[in-house]
């Protein structure tokens, strides 16, 4: 069931994103408080997808989706726009496109795929079978997609070579809308990030695909990227089991890159700082995603860290150690690559232009978590690089 509310916009605030993935943070004084809420709290912000509902001004009334908001759980922290009440937005452009994502929602929304019959694409992708050793990251976390990136761009520096072109996969496992991740948006705007390809039910990506495969292909045959990172959306969803998370899919990315002719790379989920032993040195979802749902031979790089690295206050040697063995679950099936990784590496992540934070925790809090994704970022420009 849902949690209703109308609300009254107030104010405008911060705007994100391409037209195509624009969203609006508004605040908005509900018609009543939330559920629970001791305080009589009326007063929340919202956000608002523009491609979907418009793109709110104060006085106006609005239909909220406050589910999340009244269980605290992390949507950001906002209601979410479900329409206006009263006057409507305008009907978009006519156009090509029969691709329905978020499909049999009230929110369903339909969008031009690239893979699809009125695609201009769609004859290049008709029958394309293969990507041609191209490298695929994949990570559990969206929060590791800067991290890959800032790797990438640091190899690539490093060597004198040409900044990589980078395609990025967004699949359905977290936030549905692009729209939704600031990460993104910023990454583009600072051209660290070349193609949003939006897969599954996701959408709002520079290209829309109906899965991982064309997903990926459409990176290789339409963007011609140099590299492509496949991860979920924002908003990991986990449930404490072995099985009930989802970032599962990250080992069913590996078998789609493998199947289709991909170098995949297999991205580390690390921590020094996680209070959860589970996520303690390796993630358990990493050791699950890649150790029993992926049944095709994936690289896994392992940062081999300098001393001043491995004596950070949240990094320490019995991590390392611990990293080390619990990778050996993984070598039976897997390529393990060990990466250095130093402070010249620390210094590029500390660049990045999107704000580096992983369950709440940022660069200096847990640099392994960050680390652990970059080295999976010079691993691929290296591939990537031998490519060309």
């Amino acid at each position: 069931m849902i949690t209703w509310r109308t609300g009254t916009v107030v104010s405008r605030g911060k705007t994100w994103g391409a037209a195509h993935r624009a969203a609006r943070e508004l605040d908005v004084e509900l018609d009543r408080p939330l559920p629970g809420d001791t305080d009589a709290t009326t007063r929340v912000r919202a956000l608002a997808y523009t491609t979907l509902v418009g793109d709110p001004h104060p006085g106006d009334t609005l239909l909220l989706n406050c589910s999340a908001l009244a269980r605290g759980l992390g949507t950001g922290g906002y209601a979410l726009v479900a329409g206006p009440v009263g006057t409507l937005p305008d009907d978009p452009p006519p156009g090509p496109g029969h691709l329905v994502k978020a499909r049999y929602t009230p929110l369903q929304a339909m969008v031009l795929g690239v893979d699809e019959q009125e695609s201009p694409h769609h004859h290049t992708l008709q029958d394309a079978d293969t990507l041609d050793d191209l490298p695929v990251v994949v990570a559990d976390l969206h929060s590791a997609l800067p991290a890959i990136i800032a790797g990438a761009r640091h190899a690539a520096a490093t060597h004198g070579r040409p900044t990589p072109r980078i395609a990025y996969v967004m699949t359905d496992g977290g936030a549905l809308p692009a729209a939704f991740s600031r990460t993104i948006a910023t990454l583009h705007d600072h051209d660290w990030l070349h193609t949003t390809i939006t897969v599954g039910q996701a959408f709002g990506g520079d290209l829309e695909a109906v899965t991982t495969h064309t997903g990926l292909l459409a990176a290789h045959h339409i963007t011609h990227a140099d590299l492509a990172i496949v991860t979920q959306g924002p908003g990991n969803l986990g449930t404490g089991t072995r099985w009930g998370y989802s970032g599962v899919a990250a080992g069913e990315a590996i078998n789609a890159t493998s199947t289709l002719g991909g170098r995949a790379i297999a991205s580390l989920r690390v921590s020094g700082a996680d209070p959860r032993d589970r996520h303690r040195g390796i993630s358990h979802h990493s050791l699950t995603a890649y150790g029993r749902v992926a049944l095709t031979p994936a690289d896994i790089p392992l940062p081999v860290p300098t001393h001043d690295l491995e004596n950070l206050p949240a990094w320490g040697p019995a991590l390392t150690t611990r990293i080390r063995e619990q990778i050996t679950t993984l070598a039976a099936t897997h390529r393990l690559t060990p990466v250095p990784a130093d402070a010249h590496l620390l210094t590029a992540l500390a660049a990045s232009p999107a704000r580096l934070s992983t369950m709440g925790r940022g660069l200096d809090a847990d640099p392994a978590a960050f680390v652990a994704a970059a080295v999976a970022g010079v691993h691929a420009e290296g591939i990537a690089a031998r490519r060309r």
